[in-house]
């Protein structure tokens, strides 16, 4: 079986066109780190946690040196937002021989969804995309940055892109096959408030 998917493909063309963010609140103390080991266990945990429930499955049959040899390549970062600590998401930059960096996966675990993490993680890694040169001298100085999201992603996954400054370029229908995905178990979701500490 399979289904209909429209993928959306976005850009920023200059660093001016990305738009600043709004931080989380102070008291959720939410950092951004760059996960500068490459390490195929973490970087599959965050794939399949936050891509669990949204059909993200185009990696699920890496091999660990798969995972490894694709995280050690130049010019590819992953940056991880943590919430007191708690991985809550991350975002994924590919530098490109011809000056572009691709955002190649960008999400939250559903537990951390709609608390502004997101808008702040997008921002932050988009800036970090336009900056990527600098931590890695040997490719060009970034010239574009751009991603591509799908109808089956998070229902405001596109508006999010749109409102950090990325503008579409293309739009596509492809038929996607119905594929049962890992990640979180059915019933994952936001921890209610009462929950909190």
């Amino acid at each position: 079986m399979s289904h209909p998917v429209t993928i959306w493909h976005l850009e920023q063309t200059s660093r001016a066109a990305l738009s600043p963010t709004a931080e989380p609140a102070a008291e959720q103390d939410v950092r951004i780190v760059r996960s500068e080991v490459p390490s195929p266990e973490f970087s599959r945990f965050l794939y399949t946690a936050v891509g669990g429930d949204v059909r993200w499955t185009d990696r699920l049959a890496w091999s660990y040196a798969r995972w490894a040899e694709h995280l050690a390549q130049p010019g590819t970062e992953t940056w991880v937002a943590y919430e007191r600590g708690t991985p809550a998401g991350f975002i994924e930059l590919q530098a490109q021989p011809d000056g572009a960096v691709e955002i190649v996966y960008f999400g939250l675990l559903p537990a951390f969804r709609g608390r502004r993490i997101g808008g702040h993680l997008l921002g932050y890694g988009a800036a970090r995309a336009w900056d990527l040169a600098e931590r890695w001298p040997d490719r060009p100085a970034t010239a574009r940055v751009w991603l591509h999201t799908c109808s089956d992603d998070g229902p405001h996954a596109r508006a999010n892109y749109e409102r950090r400054g990325f503008r579409l370029f293309r739009t596509e229908v492809t038929e996607e096959p119905e594929v049962e995905t890992p990640g979180p178990w059915p019933g994952a979701g936001p921890v209610p408030a009462t929950a909190a500490p």
